[in-house]
């Protein structure tokens, strides 16, 4: 069983910074890319930012120059920094990690979601 434990969500005032986490534990051969989502009420779950396992990042337009994305492949966990935070950014933020079994097959697997809110 391969298990996702998302971490760092919380309330912080416009411009602040939060950092969320992403701890990947279970039967993994290895961890291909790793991606934050986020959804707010009544909208769709959109890409925030993805990392793959050779490094290569990508980001939602909105979020560049603001969030950054980084990994920890010793302990299988991603990180989502996340600065100069906007009421626009409030959402739950998911995690998404595709990876590869002992048996060579991909999977991809959710997070539960951590709450991060923005007040203005």
């Amino acid at each position: 069983q391969v298990q996702l434990v998302e971490s760092g969500g919380g309330l912080v005032q416009t411009g602040g910074s939060l950092r969320l986490s992403c701890a990947v534990s279970g039967s993994i051969y290895s961890i291909n890319t790793m991606a934050w989502y986020r959804q707010a009420p009544g909208k769709q779950r959109d890409l925030v930012a993805s990392i793959t396992n050779g490094g290569s990042t990508n980001f939602a337009d909105s979020v560049k120059g603001r969030f950054a994305i980084s990994r920890d492949n010793a302990k299988n966990t991603a990180y989502l920094q996340m600065n100069s935070l906007e009421p626009e950014d409030t959402a739950d933020y998911y995690c998404k990690v595709d990876w590869r079994s002992s048996n060579g097959y991909t999977y991809s697997k959710w997070g539960q979601g951590t709450q991060v809110t923005v007040s203005s």
